[in-house]
């Protein structure tokens, strides 16, 4: 059974099995969450993202319409996650770019992610790194803009 806080706010969507969501998290309609995922308080969930199972993002995330977010995701407090190349005041884009991030990566606590971004599988993304291009599956970014460290054995 999931777990929703009452002081949570959750429109009509689907929440798997053990799921928790805590207080002041807000998921719009249509939005897709897995199995035992952690959202923790204070997040925004779109209504076009889908969220894999054993996902946990931390507090302070906004996931933007178009974001993909695979199985056993960590998303670190505070992470910035973008969805519009060239945002202006009351001009919208006839289409998002959303975030797509593979499985079992890491996204560390402040880190920014521009979009269109994928984030490979396995991938580590330092605690406060400005990523501005795709990173690669088992690769460590850090610094801003990320650049890749060393590859994970």
């Amino acid at each position: 059974m999931s777990f929703i806080h009452e002081l949570s706010d959750v429109a009509q969507c689907r929440i798997g099995e053990g799921t928790r969501i805590w207080q002041y998290v807000v998921v719009l309609e249509g939005a897709q969450i897995g199995k035992n995922c952690n959202i923790c308080a204070h997040t925004l969930i779109e209504g076009d993202v889908i969220i894999g199972d054993n996902v946990t993002i931390k507090s302070g995330v906004f996931v933007w319409d178009g974001t993909r977010i695979e199985d056993d995701v960590f998303i670190g407090p505070n992470a910035t996650l973008t969805n519009d190349a060239h945002p202006r005041s009351k001009v919208y884009p006839d289409e998002f770019s959303g975030i797509t991030i593979r499985r079992n990566a890491s996204i560390g606590a402040n880190a920014t992610l521009l979009p269109g971004i994928t984030v490979g599988e396995q991938a580590m993304v330092g605690a406060g790194a400005v990523v501005t291009k795709d990173v690669p599956a088992r690769a460590v970014v850090i610094g801003n803009p990320a650049k890749i460290q060393r590859y994970l054995d």
